[in-house]
């Protein structure tokens, strides 16, 4: 399998509000680092939804079965990811325990990401925002500039009656 290291990371503007993401892919091909950049942004979402849409594409953008570190900023991400509580949620219909009756937030993110590590072997690792990681800023300026540019597209849920509510629709 290709090792292929990606950093991420999401901004939103008054959150909710305009956002953007932003990831950086590496690998290595035949001794030479081969580097992607991808960014995107919708005019109504939250940082959570970006901080996922930046994993969520950088995993996506592959076109072969890899073992993938992620890095992001995010402990919402590593974290539910980490710890075990998107395998949860699902193990319990998507709900937060057997009998809560408290859905998680963004269920339409966290099934896309579920599907796009599918075929990869994915880890995920915490580092700390704003603190000089060459990468992980490159991501933020990413995200920050796609979220501030004109006619974003809608941030569209399909999992409408739940992840709508976080943000007031």
């Amino acid at each position: 399998m290709h090792q292929v290291t990606i950093y991420t990371d999401g901004a939103c503007l008054n959150n909710p509000g305009p956002g953007g993401y932003g990831a950086v892919l590496l690998h290595n091909k035949n001794g030479k680092e081969i580097k992607k950049e991808l960014s995107g942004g919708f005019s109504n979402t939250t940082n959570n939804r970006m901080e996922l849409t930046a994993v969520i594409v950088g995993l996506e953008a592959l076109k072969a079965p890899c073992t993938v570190t992620v890095f992001s900023d995010s402990k919402y991400i590593v974290d539910a990811m980490s710890l075990g509580w998107v395998s949860k949620w699902k193990r319990f219909g998507w709900y937060k325990g057997p009998k809560s009756k408290e859905r998680p937030k963004n269920i339409d993110l966290w099934k896309r990401l579920l599907a796009a590590m599918e075929s990869h072997n994915v880890q995920f690792k915490w580092v700390k925002g704003h603190a000089g990681i060459p990468l992980n800023e490159r991501c933020d300026q990413l995200a920050t500039e796609a979220a501030v540019k004109e006619n974003l597209p809608e941030d569209i849920r399909s999992d409408d009656e739940y992840s709508q509510v976080e943000i007031g629709v």
